[in-house]
């Protein structure tokens, strides 16, 4: 089963039909129909690794700000209790705890698959990002999740290699400032070579610019990890008010989507 890291953005994706979310659905339309979906979300950023087990994930907006419509999407796919057992064993002797109830599918999570799985058919389960840990741990947890994928389990990071709220430009709504286009480039140089060393980056003289917090870049370790040395295949690039990629890649698809 492919995988892949999508650059989710602006939730308004959720509502919009552009480049990214038509490739997105191609995605979706190219690959065999998973028995689940695991997401490593940038939006559960917590202080322990857990893993949603509830049979009915409640559609969480995780937001402000935003058009009643983007509140009214609901994304009612169920959960698999069975895959988040399957998970903690996978990844022993890292502690996993198993979530019943306080979270759900976040927008990082359903404002990408509306588009690429819209019946919400496919049970959905969402693995935690644990703020305490460093990018080894993450890269790590990624290899031992790769048995998933010979199980029929589409693994998807959903995040930003390049995410700078704070110096988001709505003048340049489909641009970034020469250090978003710079540490964009790097990354995908070391993503087409040797995944891996994504974790390294952090030595990159705009890595401060670019991932000022970690949360919306630790998905991609995930994918990352799975990949190892094999090279991740771009599905489709781009930046938005400034400081935000929207690149996202994917691993073991059979024929690329280029957007």
């Amino acid at each position: 089963m492919p995988a892949a890291f999508i650059g989710h953005g602006n939730p308004m994706n959720a509502l919009e039909r552009n480049k990214y979310t038509l490739a997105w659905r191609t995605f979706g339309e190219s690959i065999p129909r998973p028995r689940a979906i695991l997401v490593v979300s940038a939006h559960w950023y917590t202080n322990a690794t857990a893993v949603t087990a509830m049979p009915k994930p409640r559609t969480i907006h995780d937001f402000y700000g935003f058009p009643q419509p983007l509140f009214d999407v609901e994304y009612p796919a169920p959960g698999l209790p069975e895959l988040a057992t399957e998970v903690a064993d996978l990844v022993s002797p890292t502690w996993v705890g198993r979530d019943l109830d306080s979270w759900g599918i976040d927008h990082g999570t359903w404002s990408v698959l509306v588009h690429a799985f819209p019946d919400a058919s496919i049970p959905v389960v969402q693995l935690s990002l644990n703020a305490f840990k460093d990018f080894d741990h993450h890269l790590e947890l990624g290899r031992k999740l790769s048995a998933l994928r010979d199980s029929g389990v589409l693994i998807v990071g959903s995040g930003n290699v390049v995410h700078n709220l704070r110096a988001v430009d709505f003048a340049k709504p489909e641009a970034g400032f020469d250090w978003a286009y710079r540490f964009d480039d790097a990354a995908r140089e070391v993503l087409q070579a040797n995944p891996t060393e994504v974790a390294a980056l952090d030595s990159h003289a705009d890595f401060r610019n670019a991932v000022p917090t970690p949360d919306h870049y630790l998905p991609l370790l995930y994918i990352a990890g799975l990949a190892d040395t094999e090279p991740l295949d771009l599905l489709v690039d781009g930046h938005a008010a400034g400081s935000i990629s929207m690149a996202s890649y994917t691993l073991g698809m059979p024929t690329q989507v280029q957007a």
